[in-house]
């Protein structure tokens, strides 16, 4: 029997455009609608060849089973002995854990209400401090919904870097007596976070509020360390140690979505992903969107040797989506062993990276058309306009996205080089009907589950992010002055000399 990669890894080669040609009805094998989105992977070099030799790989690997045990609630975090539940805060999962995850809601909700009848005060802002998942994923939502919401009743500036200009910002419009501050870190010991806090507790301070700590609120797996901080144990709002940050969004972190879009608005936020969760335990592999984007995902970075995937996002509401998706695609698979410790021995994550169409066309896509590296792209557009102005504007975003995707393929001969188009770049296409909470929810769950998928085949742990560990540690012995840090390289030590 041939091993499935090997199957993958020599699999004919022919051009996209014979694809079409050989098959009238590759179109409908290779599209699918799920949770208000449309998604199009037949601009993929996938063919049925190609999907019986996943299959097969999907076989070996039991993502069968490593799915079902993900919606079980098993230890599926081999390294850290943990489960992964960012399912359960949205329905899905074990039922102790779903119990637990509608409970900590119920309290969030409650403490929202609270805050808009003036349990603290006047409140009119809302200063969220993150870094990482703590701030990615509500910046992202926030941003792509939050122009249209007619429930929230705050301000939210969401602050993530350390860097000092990134939080006089919002410190400079904000008032003080009318800003809650919301800490948002899992083990509520995140440098970067607690710093920006103790910042914004001293700019409260000279403000003269008479109890800051009255305005604040902590999300956090760590409700002692939140307490200990000053942080009224009302005020403090759990979410299980089994919710990665990167999967987070769903839980308590989601409290300045929840507080700038409405709980109604949250509410679907989470349905919609309950939706997609359906779709990719239920639906079979032809046609399950995680399944067939992760099959196209490896065959490119295996047999193709592609070691990027693009991303543009066909409206400006969506402008932050491939910022969320590195952390989510890189921090999850950018793994070098496999579960059990072994060398992988093959690549995985690809770099994520991408921008905003129509900007990104005249930046970075002459690259994509004529460059010599293969990057499969990925579109993703909303087919109801954003904005009232003139529906040209939202015609024409769209006639270029369509276009973009259709000259990748075809590409243009000339018998001028230059001018020539060598075309069979493979692009994917996902458009929503409209850009709500539901889909939007769908969205991102799709591109978790794909995430999975990605790892399950290649039998890495997604859940896990050890890489980040080893420059923090570095820098705590800098900051500290230790023997770890006089031992670092001449080319560090002097640059400490320059700027320290």
């Amino acid at each position: 029997m041939t091993d499935p990669w090997t199957a993958i890894e020599t699999a004919k080669q022919p051009r996209l455009t014979e694809l079409f040609e050989a098959d009238p009805d590759r179109l409908s094998k290779f599209s699918l609608e799920e949770g208000g989105l449309y998604f199009d992977f037949a601009k993929t070099h996938l063919d049925d060849g190609l999907l019986e030799a996943f299959e097969k790989l999907a076989e070996a690997q039991d993502l069968a089973g490593k799915r079902e045990a993900l919606f079980a609630g098993e230890a599926v975090n081999i390294s850290e002995g943990r489960a992964a539940e960012h399912m359960a805060q949205r329905g899905q999962g074990a039922p102790d854990s779903v119990a637990l995850a509608t409970s900590f809601q119920a309290r969030m909700r409650a403490l929202i209400e609270a805050i808009g009848a003036g349990a603290l005060g006047d409140i009119r802002h809302i200063l969220h401090l993150g870094i990482g998942g703590s701030a990615l994923g509500p910046d992202f939502v926030i941003d792509a919904l939050a122009r249209e919401s007619e429930e929230g009743l705050y301000n939210v500036a969401i602050v993530s870097n350390v860097d000092g200009a990134a939080l006089e910002g919002p410190l400079s419009f904000f008032e003080p007596e009318h800003t809650l501050l919301a800490i948002a870190s899992k083990s509520f010991t995140t440098s970067e976070t607690m710093l920006n806090a103790e910042s914004t507790l001293q700019w409260m301070r000279e403000a003269d509020v008479a109890d800051p700590f009255g305005q604040m609120v902590a999300l956090t797996a760590a409700p002692d360390r939140a307490i200990a901080f000053g942080i009224d144990e009302t005020r403090v709002l759990p979410f299980p140690e089994t919710v990665g940050g990167r999967y987070s969004l769903w839980s308590s972190i989601g409290f300045p979505i929840a507080a700038a879009l409405g709980w109604g608005a949250f509410e679907r936020l989470l349905e919609g992903a309950a939706a997609m969760d359906r779709h990719f335990r239920l639906a079979d592999w032809r046609q399950n969107a995680p399944v067939l984007a992760a099959f196209a995902d490896l065959y490119y970075t295996q047999a193709r040797g592609a070691e990027t995937r693009a991303v543009f996002a066909y409206d400006e509401r969506l402008r932050l989506l491939p910022d969320y998706l590195q952390q989510l695609e890189m921090e999850s698979n950018g793994k070098a062993v496999t579960a059990d410790g072994k060398p992988l021995g093959r690549p995985s994550a690809p770099i994520t990276w991408g921008g905003v169409g129509t900007d990104a066309q005249h930046a970075v896509f002459q690259l994509l058309h004529q460059g010599t590296h293969l990057v499969p792209a990925e579109f993703i557009a909303v087919a109801e306009a954003g904005d009232k102005l003139d529906d040209a504007h939202h015609e024409q975003l769209l006639v270029n996205c369509f276009a973009q995707g259709a000259a990748l393929m075809a590409g243009r001969d000339n018998d001028d080089p230059a001018r020539a188009f060598p075309g069979d770049r493979p692009s994917t296409t996902i458009l929503m009907e409209q850009l709500d909470p539901a889909s939007l929810g769908a969205l991102i769950a799709f591109y978790e589950h794909r995430t999975f998928v990605n790892a399950a085949l290649l039998g890495i742990n997604p859940f896990d992010q050890f890489g980040v560990e080893l420059g923090k540690d570095i820098a705590r012995a800098i900051a500290a002055d230790d023997e770890e840090a006089l031992a670092l390289d001449p080319s560090t030590l002097a640059l400490i000399e320059r700027a320290l």
